[in-house]
């Protein structure tokens, strides 16, 4: 097994060849896989390996320990000051702002410009950037009683990769980025937001005969079929809308509101933050600007 390793750090990604599937493990564990600086980045180069090893039919993607990724550092993000990634002191320019997020969400797509298939599996959580991560994949499997969500809607984020409304269709999606709530695997599958649901004890036993069988099929084959399907959303308007999306990611990190929450954040904690964040009182934000 090989990583993606910063200086001086653990790996925040590793990837190991199986006969015929390459395996992308979120490294993280003691962060619940959150996203940092290297990760988008270390993702990326994986996929691109795996694409480029002849052997390879399929990607199986998921995070170590027991969550699949709870969306980026906001310790490291949020509760440092400004300025950081993602949080400029004000006047801000969304541009430099856009040239960051742009990158990442690039890098989470390469999942879906993959020529390779890639099925996530996901336990825990996938959440805010680490529910675009999963579902810029083609198949995803749920854990029954993992959660999936988009929590940074209510503030602090806009889902760059745009897949939800992709998955979901126009009325879901706005009912989920509406109010950000987390939905189980059950109702996710519900939505036709993933493919299948298992018990978490049968969940590794299912993914990997889903595996086994996409593996079996010829590399061209899969990757015609793939390319069919993708270029269907592409002409539907996908990277435009990406690009909007992108953009009012980092307004909504400078709105009064958003700016309000990061000084939050910096006072209380993240969690202390998100917690009233996610708890539906608008009042909170007052009393934080």
């Amino acid at each position: 097994m090989s990583s993606a390793k910063p200086a001086g750090g653990e790996p925040v990604v590793l990837y190991e060849r199986d006969g015929r599937i390459a395996r992308i493990t979120l490294n993280r564990p003691e962060h619940l896989n959150a996203i940092n600086d290297e990760l988008p980045d270390a993702l990326k180069a994986a996929v691109e390996r795996a694409n480029w090893d002849d052997e390879v039919h399929v990607i199986a993607l998921t995070g170590a320990g027991r969550a699949f990724c709870a969306g980026y550092d906001l310790k490291a993000y949020a509760e440092t000051p400004k300025p950081v990634k993602g949080s400029q002191d004000m006047p801000w320019d969304p541009m430099v702002d856009y040239q960051w997020m742009r990158h990442c969400t690039d890098c989470y797509f390469s999942l879906w410009r993959s020529l390779k298939p890639v099925v996530t599996k996901v336990r825990g959580f996938a959440v805010a950037g680490g529910s675009d991560i999963a579902l810029c994949s083609d198949l995803v499997v749920m854990a029954e009683d993992a959660r999936i969500g988009y929590p940074p809607a209510r503030i602090w984020g806009c889902p760059t990769t745009a897949m939800w409304v992709y998955r979901l269709g126009a009325e879901r999606a706005k009912r989920m980025l509406f109010t950000g709530d987390l939905i189980d695997g059950r109702t996710a599958k519900e939505y036709g937001l993933v493919i299948e649901t298992v018990p978490e004890p049968q969940l590794d036993d299912y993914v990997e005969n889903l595996l086994e069988r996409i593996a079996s099929v010829p590399k061209n084959q899969l990757m015609m079929q793939k390319l069919m399907v993708n270029q269907a959303l592409d002409n539907m308007g996908l990277n435009s809308t990406q690009t909007l999306a992108t953009v009012f990611d980092g307004i909504t990190r400078h709105t009064p509101e958003g700016v309000a929450f990061k000084a939050r954040c910096e006072q209380v904690g993240f969690k202390a933050a998100v917690k009233e964040r996610d708890g539906g009182d608008p009042l909170s934000w007052k009393n934080a600007r």
